[in-house]
């Protein structure tokens, strides 16, 4: 079997309370473990995003949009949708492994790690793509952007359509 998810693969989370996150891969277990008898891989993610900046804006205020909130998680492997993409984050590696999970403080500790490289990576301009939430387009949006497009009475029935899409809300 191939194997997919090597350490710096980045992946999206598809399942749990990190769906749709973007995450790179520390470690993979392709086996399992006797606690987890299933492939899995220890991955880190980016829970809260850094907000957009402006040249206009203060360096106090620039500070505070940069911040990065990081999660470390174990994944099962048919939770994960693997990318195109590497992350080199070298120094990762050696900060999160299994026995982090065990103990509260460790994983503190590995997540203040993780996030002052990823933040370092955010102000350097390095990996942006990493940096921003996926683009996720509501069926409402879609609607709009397919009936705009294709319509030459807008109005009229860009209101019917609408309406209908109300109706099959209910």
């Amino acid at each position: 079997m191939v194997k997919v998810y090597k350490p710096g693969k980045v992946a999206i989370v598809l399942q749990g309370r990190q769906a749709g996150k973007k995450v790179v891969v520390i470690k993979q277990l392709d086996e399992g473990t006797k606690d987890r008898p299933y492939p899995h891989a220890i991955v880190a993610g980016i829970e809260r995003y850094p907000r957009k900046v402006t040249r206009r804006m203060g360096q106090k205020k620039l500070a505070t949009r940069s911040k990065v909130k990081p999660f470390i998680k174990v994944v099962n492997y048919s939770h994960l949708f693997p990318t195109r993409y590497q992350l080199e984050l070298e120094s990762l590696k050696g900060s999160v492994s299994a026995d982090t999970f065990k103990e509260p403080s460790q994983r503190e500790d590995a997540k203040k790690a993780i996030k002052k490289q990823l933040e370092e990576r955010y102000v350097a301009g390095k990996n942006r793509w990493f940096f921003t939430a996926l683009r996720v387009r509501s069926p409402c949006s879609f609607l709009l952007g397919v009936i705009t497009h294709h319509c030459s009475l807008r109005l009229p029935v860009l209101i019917l359509c609408l309406w209908t899409y109300d109706l099959l809300l209910l």
